[in-house]
């Protein structure tokens, strides 16, 4: 029998429970008064409930119509919902967007894109995973995410493309009551190996037998970007950070970069990564659209250097 019920009704029952009679409601709807009559009537019918309480000068819901206009507002709010998800596939739009980002990407510059993406397409999902190492290229083979931006470890994977957005400039550093922040002139790399290196590790196996940027003999190895700079605050060792991520510490006096001998500035490329056969749809083009103007106006922490090492 509720093969029978139609979203129309559903409709009807609320504008006739928000506007308080079949007149208004049927003002709200195009209809004469009749007709919302007899949509109800037959909603009734259907549900072979009474909706509405008719005794009195106006129509006032029933216990079982409060009920169940509560249930009717989220089926046509999801059906809506579902209108609007099929109306942008059909333009080229995701139903939803998934990114897989770098824990080095600069957050609150994704932020700033990410919200004027929320203004230009209101109902658009998203989903954000930031993870270190290899844990974004993870969620892009595993299919959890559409788009990422990250360092590809393999450059040329099958079905795999990648383009360069940006590079993150890297900078070593130390607690300034360090003994290495504490030294004169430039840093020996025999003086680093004595002092204990903060190292992130991988939760997946893509960075496996990867040893890039690890120099110490002495290793605390953390799996979190943000724990990691819990300890290099404390003045637990040395680490190579973003330099976005601790310019605030160095001007604050907090953290020390450190100069090195034989050793100058050099950074981490981040890559445009997506499968060839799912390329970003219209919301995903915009985004990354948004992230190069963006990109362009803060040279302060994305500065040229040599490649990861």
């Amino acid at each position: 029998m509720l093969d029978r019920l139609t979203l129309d009704q559903l409709r009807t029952l609320i504008a006739v429970a928000e506007t308080g009679s079949f007149s208004a409601a049927g003002r709200r709807l195009q209809r004469v008064q009749s007709a919302v009559s007899q949509t109800i009537q037959a909603l009734e019918a259907t549900l072979e409930i009474a909706l509405f309480d008719r005794s009195g000068k106006a129509p006032v819901l029933t216990d079982a119509g409060r009920a169940l206009m509560a249930d009717s507002l989220k089926l046509v709010k999801g059906a809506e919902a579902l209108r609007a998800r099929a109306r942008r596939i059909a333009s080229d739009i995701e139903p939803e967007l998934t990114l897989a980002v770098d824990a080095f990407f600069p957050n609150d510059l994704l932020m700033q894109s990410l919200k004027a993406l929320s203004e230009a397409f209101e109902h658009l999902p998203v989903t954000v995973f930031t993870e270190g190492l290899g844990g974004a290229e993870q969620r892009l083979r595993d299919g959890a995410a559409r788009l990422g931006l990250y360092t590809p470890r393999a450059m040329r994977a099958e079905g795999i493309t990648s383009e360069f957005l940006t590079s993150i400039a890297m900078v070593p550093v130390a607690a300034t009551d360090h003994p290495l922040a504490k030294l004169k002139g430039a840093i020996s790399r025999e003086a680093l190996e004595e002092q204990v290196q903060l190292v992130l590790i991988d939760r997946t196996q893509i960075t496996a037998g990867f040893s890039g940027g690890i120099i110490s003999q002495r290793l605390w190895r953390f799996a979190d970007l943000s724990v990691r700079l819990e300890y290099l605050l404390g003045g637990f060792g040395w680490c190579n950070m973003p330099l976005h991520l601790v310019d605030h510490h160095i001007a604050a006096g907090r953290v020390k970069q450190l100069r090195l001998k034989n050793d100058g500035p050099w950074s981490l490329p981040i890559h445009i990564v997506h499968e060839f056969t799912h390329p970003p749809g219209r919301a995903g083009r915009w985004l990354l659209e948004d992230l190069r103007v963006r990109l362009k106006s803060c040279p302060a922490n994305f500065r040229g250097g040599k490649p990861a090492r």
